[in-house]
């Protein structure tokens, strides 16, 4: 069944500024002569501040100044948010770069273009009623632990911990739970223990002392400890056959992700958020929401390069709990690709 995108409030700005744009003269048949410069994207949370430069690119006024008319969507988690792209709902993911390898081997041609981060910027947190009980990952052995989705990539990577410190995937539950507003909820009222989640839904749990952090994969040291290396996540990816045949176009975001990453990387967290819709700090307030981003700010790449490592960490992460990466042999060359960030320089 084709998943029907899901277009909240926040989304419209997008939806606007293309029909702006083509308004003013930048239609589908562009100075680049591709046909396709109106393209949607579906972000796996759009107001999470891991996938901030979604957003930002978009108030920064980048993809317009390229000539790109973009739409962007969200979904509460990112396997959403690779469903559409897979169904073709939408041309582009702002999402994890993990689910690359994850559709390759189910014989899906996806890519990351731009390589948003090196880290995951995630963070698993407890509630203060488990403190007692979660002391590292080797407890989560019969805990219900929160996800955004099954099969999402907090998902992937809360049950690598627990593979990780000898808790086998079928000791724990994982509990869909989005993130934001539900996931505090679920902390709440105790339908879970525990589980993995982003800023600003961090900043908002421990201003509430609801509960406290037990891994931070927020910052590069953090994914190294945790994961054993530099993990690249946020990312835009696309299939690769219609990257290949709509080169112009995807050089055109590429452009416009790079100018962002570069603007982010030269101004201040309180800088970044006061470019953003003023309803993405959750209810926390503009100070609560800039302390978030300027937590969150090391994750992200200044360039969208892929980290030379990062997709052989990704590979053995995957591979250690997952039977269907297990014994597959993972082309890494298939997917990513560095061409238009390279250009975009």
């Amino acid at each position: 069944m084709r998943m029907s995108p899901r277009i909240p409030a926040l989304a419209v700005a997008g939806a606007l500024a293309a029909a702006s744009l083509t308004a003013c003269g930048g239609d589908s048949t562009s100075a680049s002569g591709d046909k396709n410069d109106s393209v949607k994207i579906m972000v796996g949370g759009l107001d999470k501040v891991i996938y901030l430069p979604a957003m930002l690119t978009e108030r920064l006024g980048y993809f317009k100044d390229e000539g790109v008319a973009v739409q962007l969507l969200t979904e509460p988690a990112g396997v959403q948010a690779e469903t559409a792209l897979v169904s073709g709902d939408v041309q582009g993911t702002v999402g994890f770069y993990d689910h690359t390898l994850d559709l390759q081997v189910k014989g899906k041609h996806v890519e990351s273009v731009v390589q948003l981060s090196q880290a995951p910027g995630e963070v698993e947190m407890v509630s203060n009623k488990a403190a007692g009980d979660i002391g590292s990952a080797k407890d989560f052995k019969g805990k219900k632990l929160g996800v955004t989705g099954l099969g999402s990539s907090t998902d992937f990577l809360t049950k690598y911990l627990a593979v990780k410190n000898g808790v086998q995937t079928s000791e724990f539950t994982p509990v869909a739970v989005g993130a934001g507003q539900t996931f505090i909820s679920a902390l709440q009222q105790g339908s879970i223990q525990g589980g993995m989640t982003t800023d600003p839904t961090v900043a908002t749990i421990l201003d509430k002392k609801l509960g406290s952090i037990l891994i931070d994969m927020r910052t590069p040291e953090g994914s190294k400890k945790a994961l054993g290396g530099l993990y690249p996540s946020s990312s835009l990816y696309m299939q690769t056959e219609w990257v290949n045949a709509h080169k112009a176009t995807v050089q055109k975001l590429a452009n416009a992700f790079v100018k962002t990453l570069k603007w982010m990387s030269t101004h201040s967290a309180d800088e970044i958020a006061a470019k953003m819709p003023a309803d993405y700090a959750q209810g926390g307030g503009a100070a609560l929401y800039a302390q978030s981003i300027k937590n969150t700010l090391p994750m992200f790449t200044t360039d969208g390069v892929m980290p030379p490592d990062g997709p052989a960490t990704v590979e053995r992460v995957l591979k250690a709990f997952n039977p269907n990466l297990k014994n597959a042999d993972v082309d890494l060359s298939k997917t990513y690709t560095t061409e238009f960030v390279k250009k975009a320089h």
